[in-house]
């Protein structure tokens, strides 16, 4: 298995990424690859100044990078030796299994969809989020910001989506499904939450239980919360701002210690024809490491072939 690792992406990029790889490299099995996106003299200078053999990483040199503020779909196509438009060849090339970023957002959207492009069926890839049970489990919020707006057909998509990714990545027997709303009565919500109980009432493709409130999110009822990226975006920034204020604080609470975003690494772009994990821009090495096992777990969990599998029988 190869890993194509941006070490130019991210608001503390290369050190960050490169710390983060030679933590990954003690806990990543010996039949996984490092593949490095980026400057390729640099990476090497720096693993020796840390004790580290450069030779356990393979390359692929370019300086040029996407900058955070660039336009997304300009700079991908302007841009064509940047890490992320460089990482994409790679992966459509089958050079690299999966591909792992902290860059530009907009930019691995752009290069998931027009690259490697959507799997037939799925009318909107998607990312997730963690959300920590007070129980000790966890569970998966989807879309966090790429679709702001949804259609029903589009939610009930996630619902699919999240389900297969909390099902085979993070090992849920039949994950339980509800649609974030601000009543569980079926008549209540907007109408795109209302049509949307209506088509997910008699799924067969996932275990819908229903609408949920907010109260619900971090409690044992579900496994997977669907929502659209714009409620999504505004739940998972809120959640990271108890954490945040705590930190600030000198407060530590074993529960929302959990909601950490370092512990997770990034998330998976869910309904694409191969493997790409996006990052937190503000990625520690830490972080960075925790992508790289996430990465491999994606990989090994075949993920995008059993979600062609579910949209080839519908």
């Amino acid at each position: 298995m190869k890993i194509g690792f941006d070490i130019l992406g991210g608001d503390f990029a290369p050190n960050n990424c490169l710390d983060g790889a030679i933590l990954a490299l003690k806990e990543l099995p010996k039949n996984v690859k490092l593949v490095l996106i980026g400057d390729s003299e640099m990476a090497q200078n720096y693993f020796k100044s840390h004790q580290t053999d450069p030779d356990q990483f393979e390359y692929f040199h370019t300086t040029e990078l996407i900058e955070m503020g660039d336009h997304p779909t300009k700079a991908f196509s302007q841009k064509p030796n940047s890490s992320i438009s460089l990482g994409f060849k790679l992966l459509k090339e089958q050079k690299i299994n999966v591909f792992a970023s902290a860059g530009n957002t907009g930019a691995m959207l752009v290069g998931s969809m027009f690259t490697v492009k959507a799997i037939p069926g799925v009318i909107r890839p998607c990312i997730t989020s963690i959300l920590p049970k007070e129980n000790g489990g966890f569970g998966l919020l989807l879309d966090v910001g790429i679709n702001a707006d949804c259609k029903p057909d589009v939610l009930y998509q996630f619902g699919i989506l999240g389900s297969i990714f909390a099902k085979e990545v993070y090992k849920i027997p039949n994950p339980k499904v509800g649609l974030l709303n601000i009543g569980v009565e079926p008549e209540k919500g907007n109408l795109v939450t209302q049509a949307a109980y209506t088509m997910m009432k008699d799924s067969k493709d996932f275990n819908f239980i229903g609408n949920i409130e907010g109260r619900d999110l971090f409690t044992n009822k579900l496994d997977v919360v669907v929502c659209e990226g714009f409620v999504g975006n505004v739940v998972l920034k809120t959640a990271e701002t108890f954490y945040d204020m705590l930190k600030a604080r000198n407060n530590s609470n074993e529960y929302f210690d959990r909601f950490n975003y370092e512990l997770y690494g990034g998330t998976p772009v869910l309904g694409i024809n191969s493997n790409v994990i996006i990052g937190h821009g503000v990625s520690s090495a830490l972080a960075f490491k925790n992508m790289m096992l996430l990465s491999k777990e994606v990989v090994e969990a075949k993920l995008n072939d059993k979600i062609k599998k579910i949209f080839d029988n519908d």
